[in-house]
């Protein structure tokens, strides 16, 4: 079995993840100097995103989007399906579920939970738990215009390649910030995206 198949990432999931504890991760393990993450916000928000591993035989792949330009928070950028969890939400889950439908038109009859990766903390405030999730084609999106400029997919065995892992830095309010980014073609993923893709990379695949 190729090591890059949706069976084998679901699973090395279950292998590695079932019952499994971890210290939350986040922005902050790159940055502990800056105070103002994590779990000593004042007002954190919940959200979710899935991670969904899309069936492509040999050579599966992870479903991204490219946010709108307009958007008040990371415009233009590239992320998960996902977005905050809502009280009427079946939890993680649930939310996961629901704003991928929103965001990409996807079918959740085609969407097979395999667990998450727990919390993933922001350095804008939000508490993220990462649903990993196994997608059978074939796949019919139609995004969100709102929301989503474009929906697209990139190899599991690139972005679970530690090679294709930069990290990078610049400035965050007044002080210098280290984030990741694996540049794809002409996408470039960095940021929250690549940070959550990381900690995928550290927990299934190192």
């Amino acid at each position: 079995m190729s090591e890059f198949t949706a069976e084998n990432f679901r699973s090395r999931v279950l292998d590695r993840l079932d019952g499994q504890s971890y210290e939350p991760a986040g922005d902050h393990l790159l940055n502990p100097e800056i105070e103002d993450y994590g779990e000593d916000l004042d007002k954190v928000r919940d959200a979710a995103v899935l991670i969904g591993i899309v069936d492509r035989g040999a050579e599966a792949s992870i479903l991204l989007t490219q946010r709108t330009a307009h958007l008040r928070s990371h415009a233009g950028q590239i992320a998960f399906p996902g977005g905050k969890i809502d009280a009427e939400d079946d939890g993680p889950i649930g939310a996961a579920l629901r704003e991928a439908h929103e965001e990409v038109g996807l079918d959740s009859d085609l969407v097979e939970i395999v667990g998450d990766l727990g919390h993933y903390y922001t350095g804008s405030g939000y508490r993220v738990v990462p649903v990993l999730a196994t997608v059978k084609p074939p796949l019919i999106l139609s995004p969100n215009p709102a929301e989503v400029d474009e929906v697209f997919e990139v190899p599991l065995s690139f972005l679970m390649n530690p090679e294709n892992h930069q990290k990078k830095s610049g400035e965050f309010r007044g002080k210098t910030r280290y984030y990741y980014a694996m540049p794809f073609e002409q996408r470039y993923i960095w940021g929250v995206t690549a940070g959550i893709l990381r900690v995928l990379y550290n927990r299934v695949y190192a």
